[in-house]
């Protein structure tokens, strides 16, 4: 299973008005175990950050002034995303600007090129209910150290969600490989055994054992008033 950790920074919070993606970082999972064939990409968004997003990235409209454009490195990125799982934090944020990015190059949206998209913060709030699930505080409670992280940096997010999510996902993961490991065994050592020679000892039920037997199916008939299986069946052959 091929698995992308996708995320992005952005000139602001509204593709619709105009505000356009500056850094791409990608991070590639292969059956759960990093790669290192990562994509990292600073793009000219042709247009000034706002201040509040300069605050949270730091990646000033100098910096960008010689970096490519998303039209120059959209084949690289598609190629690079096709048929994979992309697995994102508060997916509709980066999805809506990368759908706008495209639709800038007539190009379909972003779910027609990838395999499905998985949302790391709807999972985080299914497991974990009535918490903080921003990045930070997930990688403050699976233990991943997010201690370079002073400012925000699509690259650097990316490998922290993929850290966050393996987190997440190692209970499944370990049960999976319990089950399977447990089914080889199984297979290597299994033997026939000829069950006809044993003398297996027949112990009835005691009549105050029948007793107490026939009194809870009747509080069970009751309760079902009168359709249990046994009744019906009694009924049927009667």
């Amino acid at each position: 299973m091929r698995q992308i950790f996708l995320d992005t920074e952005t000139t602001g919070l509204s593709a619709d008005n105009g505000d356009r993606v500056i850094e791409i970082g990608c991070v590639e999972l292969l059956h759960r175990k990093l790669t290192g064939n990562n994509l990292h990409f600073y793009l000219n968004p042709e247009r000034d950050s706002h201040e509040d997003a300069l605050r949270v990235h730091g990646i000033t409209n100098e910096f960008l002034k010689d970096k490519p454009k998303f039209a120059e490195v959209v084949d690289q990125f598609l190629e690079y995303v096709a048929g994979a799982e992309i697995i994102i934090h508060n997916a509709p944020f980066d999805v809506g600007f990368l759908n706008k990015e495209l639709e800038l190059q007539g190009r379909k949206p972003f779910t027609s090129y990838v395999d499905g998209i998985t949302d790391t913060l709807v999972m985080a709030k299914e497991m974990f209910p009535g918490k903080r699930n921003s990045l930070d505080s997930l990688c403050d409670r699976l233990e991943v150290d997010n201690s370079g992280r002073t400012l925000h940096g699509a690259l650097l997010d990316a490998e922290l969600l993929a850290d966050v999510y393996i987190n997440m996902t190692r209970g499944q993961d370990a049960l999976l490989m319990e089950v399977e490991s447990n089914s080889d065994e199984q297979t290597r050592t299994t033997e026939h055994v000829d069950l006809s020679s044993f003398q297996l000892p027949v112990i009835s039920a005691s009549e105050q054992e029948i007793s107490q037997h026939a009194d809870v199916l009747a509080q069970l008939d009751k309760s079902s008033g009168g359709h249990t299986v046994w009744r019906i069946f009694e009924k049927s052959v009667a």
